[in-house]
């Protein structure tokens, strides 16, 4: 892989992992990384043992997360070059793709069996988000820097 595409990916998962997890803490509060690894090792994660190994892994869950989601747009970018002709529509799309794949698909597949239902307000909320925290930032990365 030559170097301006790890350093759109990197760019991309960094931006969008930190300003994501960012949002998740001032909304949801310091526990969200005991979360993030409870979907990996089941909902005990936070209530037994040292908490900041779980913590840790949680961290590092949510940015490999963010850097597979921007590895998946560059290499989509590639062969649709309208991506990085058109990052904000794509951004703004990419972000609800990420938002709908991560709720319904891979938490309901998770160790913590997330399954609605669903409120109006927190699809909406999540989607917004989502697509300013994640499409955004890997959209305008890939674009810099791919």
């Amino acid at each position: 892989m030559k170097k301006s595409a790890l350093r759109a990916i990197g760019a991309g998962g960094l931006i969008a992992g930190t300003l994501d997890i960012t949002q998740a803490l001032i909304l949801f509060g310091w526990r969200v990384p005991l979360g993030i690894s409870a979907a990996l090792i089941g909902t005990a994660a936070g209530q037994t043992g040292p908490l900041v190994p779980v913590y840790i892994l949680g961290v590092v869950l949510h940015y490999g997360i963010a850097t597979t989601w921007t590895a998946a747009y560059y290499l989509a970018s590639r062969k649709l070059t309208f991506m990085t002709e058109h990052p904000l529509v794509c951004g703004l799309l990419y972000g609800m793709v990420v938002e709908c794949v991560m709720s319904y698909v891979v938490l309901p597949l998770s160790a913590l069996h997330a399954v609605g239902p669903y409120e109006l307000k927190t699809v909406l909320l999540g989607l917004g988000v989502h697509m300013i925290t994640i499409g955004l930032p890997i959209s305008y990365s890939i674009r810099r820097f791919g």
